[in-house]
Formats: C-alpha cells, structure tokens, sequence
C-alpha cells in the first residue's frame, strides 16, 4: 500500500532542528566530540522548588484527571501577577489568559483561530519557521517580510503592499528576536498598533525572550504599549527565564475575543496541561526576580565571550541587548551552509545557517549561548584555530 500524504505535509520542509539533530548523530557516529550551539534549549536545571512542588503535586491523585482545557484558574491568576510585576500589565486571568503547551503550540492555535484559507500571514524573515508552518497548515499565505541589519532588523512595515495588508489576518513579531538578538523599543510597538488597526490585522506578539536582557536592559513587553490590547495576543513561555523548556508550559495573554478563539481551537485538538505541571509553574513564577538576574549574568559572560571569539576572528557580529543568541556574518565566499558544513567538519562545532530561517538570513549563521562555559570556552578555541 503506498500512503499518500497530505499536500499540507507535502509544502513544509524539514524542520531545521531536526536536520541538525542528524547531522550531530553522523558526526558523532565517525567518532567526532561535537559541541552543539545549535539550539536554545537552556543547560541549566529547573529551579529545585519547581521540581518539588511537580513531585510534590504529582502525587495528589486529584491531579489524575483531564486538567480544564484554558488551564487552572490558580495558574493563569498567576500569570495575571507575573505580568503585572515583571511588565506593569494588568490582566484578567478569567478572559485575557489562555494556558498553552507551550508557545509553538500557540503560534498554530492562532492561526488556526484567525486564518481561512487564501488569507495572508505577515511573517518575518529571518524568522521563527513556524510562522510560516502555521500558516500554510491553515491553508494561508505567508508574505514574508525582511529583516535586514540596516533597519536594525525590524520590519519596514510602510513597505507592505497595501493590497496584501488588507488580505492579511495576522501579523507576526518576536522581539527579542530569534534568531538576530534584536529588539524593538516603544516607538516600533507604536507604529504596529496603527498599522494593524488602519488594517484590520491581530497582532501576534511572540515572547519568550521577554526576560532575556543584558546590563540592565528589561526587553519590553508589546502589552506595556497603550492600545496594543485591543489589536493583539502576546505568547510567552517559561522555557526560557525558568529552564523549563521540556516541561511544555506557557500562556497566551492580551486580547479577549483573540483568546476565546484561540481557547475554542484549544478544546477541539488537545486535553490541556497536566495539573501537576501548572502547579509547579506557579512556583516558577513565584520566585524572586533575583533568580532570573543571577542567569542574565552567566549569558552576558557567554554573550561577552563568543563576541571577542568571532570579532577577533574577523568576523562581523553584533553584541545584542537581549535574547540567548549571537547573529553573525559568515566569512567572505562562504554561504551560511557551507559554512556551517565547514566548522562541524574541522572543529567539530555545530551553528545554525541563517538561510534555515529563511531567505533573508543567507549570509548569517547563529549561535546559542545554552551551553555550559566549559563547551563554550572549548567551542570558541575550535572556531579561532579552524579560521586561522
């Protein structure tokens, strides 16, 4: 029997993590010792009173059952309290805040809530690939809008044709942004809110960098700018400032009617998230600011560090503000792919080609700061001595 799959299958490419996560398991295969700066999956543990209150939660038999689809009430009063002291947002946790599993998950529920087919999605490019993803599954157009490092890696949003505007159902943005480190002031989050309402477009504001900033700077939540409510939905995560990326938790907050779609989506195509998890994010939340200070230190020393590798190098790479990534340029005569080939096969190092993220990012190639300062430390000295 020969299975034929579906044209929604057929249209997506492979996943970029996952070609990387194969081309570490051949190396490793001939015998290499790689070290990985591929993927922003943080090396530090979960915080231990995480962990405890999950033992802790697992145990009580009352958490056995399905979990509410739109999460516990406790869960997203939590979140209500975290947005309001970590970005001064005040939200109500009974109609602005929906549980996700995670924000990967969240950016298809949106576009599952808002897109029929032949609409237009505004992506960025470089950008997170399942904005696009997401957007061809729902039978969607995406118009690629470029980040270039002449605009500071921000959209020009005035250069969006007026016709794709008006056919456009969402806008993405993700700032601190992944994969570049670039960021977005008051200023840009204005020019957002009056574009999507002179356009009739929701806003999707993907976040889970908000907690990421470096010598003070406090990334801004898209929340924080008057007006942004009532255009759009901001997703966020605690993979990121709480080390719990495989715990599969996150939240979509902002507007009400946005939310309820999303919510609706949410009910017909998964069960929600395990009561003991949610539980134990609260503990999370509840923690001291301190603790996410204390991890912004050890990135800016690893920030710090890969910044003298490849400018000593000669290479050109900017020093970002936030987020756990460094973008640089490859070298003269290189692509991103032949570049990345060459420093997994004469250092042993795996980066990212910036053309995996999509057209704009050819010439680019990223590196994650999620890695232990010893393989860091090592990683560099590999990358100095295979660009001598």
């Amino acid at each position: 029997m020969k299975i034929k799959q579906s044209n929604r299958v057929k249209s997506v490419p492979p996943y970029m993590f996952a070609e990387i996560n194969r081309k570490i398991a051949d190396a490793k295969k001939k015998g290499v010792d790689v070290i990985s700066l591929g993927i922003g999956d943080p090396d530090m543990p979960t915080p231990a009173p995480v962990v405890e209150e999950l033992a802790r939660a697992a145990k009580d038999p009352k958490n056995h059952q399905y979990p509410d689809y739109e999460g516990m009430f406790a869960f997203r009063d939590a979140v209500s309290k975290w947005y309001k002291r970590r970005h001064g947002v005040i939200l109500d946790p009974d109609k602005e805040v929906l549980t996700l599993i995670g924000g990967k998950e969240g950016n298809l529920h949106i576009s599952l809530a808002l897109t029929n087919p032949g609409d237009y999605c505004l992506i960025p490019v470089p950008g997170y690939t399942p904005y696009r993803t997401s957007t061809v599954f729902c039978g969607g157009i995406p118009h690629e809008m470029p980040l270039l490092e002449k605009n500071n890696f921000l959209p020009e949003l005035s250069k969006i044709p007026g016709k794709i505007a008006k056919k456009s159902r969402i806008i993405f943005v993700n700032y601190p942004n992944n994969p570049t480190g670039a960021v977005a002031e008051l200023s840009f989050y204005k020019e957002l809110i009056d574009f999507a309402e002179d356009n009739n477009i929701v806003a999707c504001s993907d976040n889970p960098y908000s907690e990421i900033g470096y010598e003070g700077y406090k990334p801004l939540s898209f929340l924080e700018v008057p007006g942004a409510k009532e255009i759009g939905v901001e997703l966020n995560s605690l993979s990121k400032p709480y080390n719990m990326t495989g715990w599969r938790i996150g939240m979509a907050v902002g507007n009400e009617e946005v939310v309820k779609a999303m919510g609706t989506i949410k009910n017909n195509t998964d069960s929600g998230v395990f009561n003991a998890v949610q539980l134990a994010a609260i503990k999370a939340m509840e923690l001291p600011d301190s603790f996410i200070e204390k991890q912004m230190s050890i990135y800016q020393k690893r920030r710090d560090l890969v910044h003298k590798t490849l400018t000593g190098a000669g290479l050109s790479c900017t020093k970002p503000k936030a987020a756990l990534y460094m973008w640089a340029k490859v070298p003269e005569g290189h692509t991103s792919a032949s570049f990345a080939t060459e420093m997994l096969e004469k250092a042993g190092v795996v980066i990212t080609p910036g053309a995996g993220y999509g057209k704009d990012g050819e010439g680019y190639f990223r590196i994650s700061l999620t890695v232990p300062d010893k393989r860091l430390g090592e990683a560099m000295e590999r990358i100095k001595r295979a660009l001598r």
